[in-house]
């Protein structure tokens, strides 16, 4: 899907294993991606960059995807960016984080297709939205 100027995701986990994977997977697709290691340095690299999608990971020390979700919706200077969450939790744990502002849910161990299905539509909406 990956158009001339390739989509740029930031990708959110505490573990190097779990980033170098998404990473290599995404950038294969023709991804651009970017790492961030824990929340702060996520809102960090999204305010001052802001990415066409953020994958997170829900359990990381310090803040989690939850907290570093909400943080990114409170910010009225970030264009709205799809948020998907990263988890190995129950249904409850996604409907708290839905309510805190997350666009969708990844369930571990991941399914690749998966992902990238629903990385290419939530893509395809931002875009189709946001074009003229």
């Amino acid at each position: 899907m990956p158009a001339s100027l390739p989509f740029r995701i930031l990708v959110v986990d505490d573990l190097t294993d779990n980033l170098f994977l998404l990473q290599t997977v995404l950038e294969a697709e023709g991804y651009e991606v970017d790492t961030a290691d824990n929340g702060r340095s996520a809102i960090e690299k999204v305010e001052s960059s802001p990415p066409d999608l953020i994958l997170m990971d829900v359990m990381m020390p310090g803040m989690n995807g939850y907290e570093a979700t909400q943080r990114i919706r409170q910010n009225q200077a970030i264009p709205f960016i799809p948020i998907l969450l990263v988890t190995a939790h129950e249904e409850a744990e996604a409907i708290q984080g839905l309510a805190l502002g997350a666009n969708d849910f990844i369930r571990k161990p991941i399914e690749f297709d998966k992902l990238l299905s629903r990385i290419e539509a939530f893509l395809r909406f931002r875009q189709n939205a946001y074009s003229p």
